[in-house]
């Protein structure tokens, strides 16, 4: 994986702007420890960070080609799973090669096919390419948003980066939040409506698009989107169809130059993802594939089950792991340490995130680091096969909203007077879902159940997914090491979107499909475990250091949340805190109250951070 960043300006000649360009590329950093270069043309400026992966000798960017008198440059953020199938296309239409890269398969197939080429890729990506003959630039951005992308125009002037920080490194971008970005944060944050940038006239590009940008004009147009479509394979074609695309995908995955590894909870989706790799390292004759999970000190003593969290990890990865027959490596965190890397997170986001998953999850990074530089993880599998309890719950479907975050009046009743009357949040939130609904493809003649999962499996992949596709991104980055995510192969969420709900949870169990596609990788009682969300601080330590922290701010006459919160809200909520809560996230499964005290606290060192104007 790498960080890419770029400047287009067609009535400038930016061939003096290494400064601007090195600046850009120094924000990237963790995505690319290993190298770094910049291009600079007339009209055309890129940065590069490299972290290598694949080729290190003959991947190196920014990449150009010339084919007779047409010029070509990229910078290019991501992984392609099948180089090889495109390399072969290509050379049989006379195409030469200088290295094995999937950074010249891509830029080839550019040339080859123009705008057209993201078709033919499988994997995750962000690029963008410069035809010097044309004076244009194309981006484009893989189909379930794996890798980010963000850009901005002014004028004659387009600035694009991997990460936000990037554009915010250039003297013509401004770190100004408007009324929509405060929206975004308080009512709907940590998710993000797909396209929002945050800041004024910053815009991300959207998951399955690309753009072509000229000097009259941009042109944005989506290339994949979920379809519905008739299912007709019965049980035990779905279930082959399943296990051979896990396969597939899965293997095409552990294509790699560098260490190998995979995130194990022992919960379903890694478990699977794990018993895949191992299988495929036997084969190969490799070592065995090490395996890693994510620990407290205490969880034992102060974990409690609930409807959203039903049992510890720990003893189900040691379990699947000697099934396995992988190096399993749990790797274990103390409250103190979480709460020193508080806003660690917020210098990799960019934004307020997910609280204390985010800590843990860049933590936990840091660790595997040290011994490989690529992993695999069960990301996804719970918004493409329904596994999340809002599939499966009354109170879920019936709502009129989005069912990861039905606790709305609570987040709007610590807001001050002053941003409930400015951003309107009840508001806010209903047109963003009902926009989300409308795009919804709708299959003739489904039963209203059917036609409500359908709605909220498209509502998960669409904008839950989001939110954890750029916490895992921002946070494995954070720390240099790229993860892969097999459950967003588009081949696979395509197929499974269109598998009927009765089929989806065969054996009446949740993500009874992929439970029967994977029988005989892994332990049966593995098999039927009931699902278990990425794992939060239970320690109360962590409640009272995020209420402490919270607290602070509010006699804090330099605070930045002073004016956009209710003091008094905030201290009742902190006082009741002190009793037992009944667990009810205000959003997911896991971000309850002593994750809203940390969402406040990085709202405040945001705004401070990075200088940013409310307007």
């Amino acid at each position: 994986m790498c960080g890419i960043a770029g400047w287009v300006n067609w009535d400038r000649d930016l061939t003096h702007e290494q400064g601007t360009l090195f600046a850009m590329g120094e924000t990237l950093v963790c995505r690319g420890p290993d190298a770094d270069a910049t291009w600079l043309s007339e009209h055309c400026a890129f940065a590069h960070r490299r972290l290598i992966v694949v080729d290190p000798s003959g991947g190196a960017q920014p990449m150009t080609r010339t084919f007779g008198d047409r010029s070509y440059t990229v910078v290019y953020n991501g992984e392609l799973y099948n180089t090889e199938d495109i390399r072969k296309e290509l050379l049989a239409r006379g195409y030469p090669f200088q290295s094995y890269s999937d950074t010249e398969v891509l830029l080839v197939s550019y040339v080859e096919w123009g705008p057209n080429c993201v078709d033919k890729l499988n994997g995750i990506f962000a690029f963008a390419i410069w035809d010097e003959a044309r004076q244009n630039l194309f981006m484009a951005r893989d189909r379930l948003g794996v890798k980010p992308l963000f850009y901005t125009r002014k004028g004659a002037s387009l600035v694009f980066g991997s990460e936000l920080k990037a554009l915010l490194a250039h003297p013509e971008v401004e770190p100004v939040v408007e009324t929509d970005g405060l929206a975004e944060v308080f009512a709907i944050g940590p998710a993000r409506t797909p396209g929002h940038g945050l800041f004024k006239d910053v815009h991300e590009l959207r998951a399955g698009w690309h753009l072509t940008a000229t000097r009259e004009k941009l042109d944005a147009k989506v290339y994949w989107q979920l379809e519905s479509r008739p299912h007709e394979d019965d049980l035990e074609k779905t279930t082959e169809t399943v296990r051979d695309l896990m396969v597939d995908t899965v293997t095409r995955q552990l294509v790699s130059d560098v260490p190998v590894c995979t995130f194990l909870s022992g919960g379903l989706d890694s478990s699977a993802v794990s018993a895949i790799a191992a299988e495929a390292f036997r084969k190969a004759g490799k070592p065995p594939l090490h395996t890693y999970s994510i620990e407290f000190e205490g969880m034992e003593e102060h974990f409690e089950a609930n409807s959203f969290q039903t049992g510890l990890d720990s003893p189900w990865a040691r379990k699947v792991s000697e099934f396995i027959g992988s190096v399993h490596h749990p790797v274990v965190f103390d409250v103190p340490e979480m709460v020193d890397h508080l806003l660690t997170p917020l210098s990799f986001r960019d934004a307020p995130g997910m609280a204390d998953i985010d800590v843990s999850l860049y933590l936990f990074s840091r660790e595997i680091k040290k011994g490989a530089t690529v992993g695999l993880s069960g990301e996804s599998a719970d918004e493409v096969f329904g596994g999340y309890p809002w599939f499966h719950r009354e109170e879920s479907l019936k709502a009129d909203t989005f069912p990861w975050s039905l606790k709305l009046q609570e987040r709007v009743n610590i807001m001050s007077p002053e941003l409930r009357q400015r951003i309107h949040p009840e508001e806010y939130v209903a047109d963003r879902y009902h926009e989300a609904l409308a795009e919804v493809p709708r299959l003739p003649g489904e039963s209203a159940e059917e036609a409500r999962i359908r709605e909220i499996s498209y509502l998960s992949i669409t904008r839950f997914l989001p939110t954890l596709l750029e916490r895992k991104d921002r946070m494995t980055m954070g720390a240099s090491l790229e993860v892969r995510v097999p459950f967003c192969d588009h081949r696979l969420v395509d197929y499974v979107f269109n598998i009927p709900w009765r089929l989806k949870t065969a054996g009446n169990q949740t993500k009874g499909i992929l439970r029967r596609a994977m029988r005989g990788y892994l332990p049966e009682d593995a098999l039927a475990r009931k699902k278990s969300p990425y794992p939060s601080n239970p320690d109360p330590r962590y409640l009272a250091a995020t209420r402490a922290r919270a607290l602070e701010l509010l006699d804090d006459p330099d605070s930045a949340i002073r004016t956009l919160v209710d003091p008094q809200a905030v201290k009742a909520l902190a006082e009741a805190s002190y009793g037992k809560l009944e667990h009810r996230p205000w959003f997911g499964q896991i971000m309850a109250t002593a994750q809203l005290f940390h969402y406040l606290i990085e709202i405040d060192a945001w705004i401070r951070k990075f200088s940013i104007r409310l307007v």
